[in-house]
């Protein structure tokens, strides 16, 4: 009877160890189940979200973008930065950039109406070639982004004390402002017997006042008498630059707009008078000047127009962007006119060709 008692008692244990490991199994495939589950789902997602940065990689691979080009006037530095800029652009872009290139013929206000009209037509990125065109655009617009270029100094466009480089908004650029202390080192060693240094420049181009005030105190250092002569537009600049050459023994012209589309004029009374020009960028030396320590206005724009396809194309952040400065600078001298004027070149001068 005990034995068969134990027999019962041992079945009913084996059973019911046998029921645990049944819902044990079960516990592990049921477990198993829903992780092969929540990858499957997983792997749809993933799959999902790769499909759609496909689709948009497909959408950008297709994306145009209308550039807006306000540049102050015509001429030689400012046409060659305006070309640079469009030539990167093109290159890195070909047909899927197109551009509206406006020109104000020397008119700050004609600038804001064209930015004005850029901002309505919504484009995607604003150049604003020379400093009265930044600052319209700029005033325009706190959202679209808008590089400047031939700009001297962007703390003085932009009214920005204590400048670091960058402005924290929707701008940057790069500027054209060669060393101006390269500049006085470069008059002093073409003109060491000079006397008196003439200024001239337009007063209603913040740049020009900015590179007049910094060169001036250069030029001093060396022992000069430095008297300035402002044009305030076109229409007076032959009789300001008669003044500055009755008085001085040289002039400086800085990279001022109105003095490079008014060459001509300036090289009618300069050059009767006998008095030499040293510009502060090659296209006014070609106009009228003897020698120049500059930049290439083409490369500049080049720059820049490398700027604006890594904001278009690959976000960069206009905001912490930092002004660029032209890569070369090279001295540089009219043969002809130095010859004329009895003025002696040193070694390191690249000859051009006046206009």
């Amino acid at each position: 009877m005990k034995k068969k008692m134990l027999s019962v008692l041992l079945a009913a244990a084996m059973t019911m160890s046998l029921i645990g490991c049944g819902s044990t199994a079960d516990t592990a495939t049921d477990t198993t189940e829903t992780t092969d589950a929540t990858d499957a789902a997983t792997d749809a997602t993933d799959a999902a979200d790769d499909s759609a940065e496909a689709t948009d990689a497909a959408a950008d691979s297709d994306k145009t973008y209308t550039v807006g080009i306000c540049q102050l006037v015509q001429h030689e530095a400012l046409d060659a930065a305006t070309e640079g800029f469009k030539t990167a652009l093109t290159d890195k872009l070909g047909d899927k950039v197109t551009f509206d290139e406006q020109n104000a013929a020397g008119d700050a206000p004609t600038c804001s109406t064209i930015c004005t009209t850029f901002v309505t037509n919504n484009y995607d990125l604003i150049l604003g070639n020379a400093t009265a065109a930044l600052q319209a655009a700029v005033a325009a617009t706190d959202t679209i982004p808008v590089l400047g270029t031939s700009i001297t100094d962007y703390g003085t466009a932009l009214g920005v004390d204590n400048w670091t480089g960058t402005t924290g908004k929707n701008i940057s650029g790069t500027t054209d402002l060669a060393p101006l202390d390269g500049q006085a080192d470069c008059i002093a060693e073409l003109f060491p017997d000079a006397k008196n240094v003439g200024i001239l420049y337009c007063s209603s181009e913040p740049n020009s006042i900015y590179q007049s005030t910094t060169i001036k105190g250069y030029l001093e250092d060396k022992g000069y008498t430095v008297t300035e002569y402002t044009f305030s537009d076109s229409n007076d600049v032959a009789a300001v630059t008669q003044s500055a050459c009755d008085n001085s023994d040289l002039i400086y012209i800085p990279t001022d707009n109105t003095a490079a589309s008014c060459t001509e004029a300036i090289n009618n009374v300069a050059d009767p008078a006998g008095v030499p020009i040293f510009a502060g960028e090659e296209g006014i030396a070609k106009g009228c000047g003897v020698a120049t320590l500059s930049i290439s206005y083409y490369d500049l724009g080049y720059k820049t127009g490398e700027m604006a396809y890594d904001i278009l194309v690959n976000g960069a952040d206009i905001s912490t962007m930092e002004v660029q400065s032209a890569p070369n600078f090279t001295k540089e001298y009219i043969k002809d006119r130095a010859d004329k004027l009895g003025v002696t070149v040193p070694d390191g001068y690249t000859e051009i060709t006046a206009e």
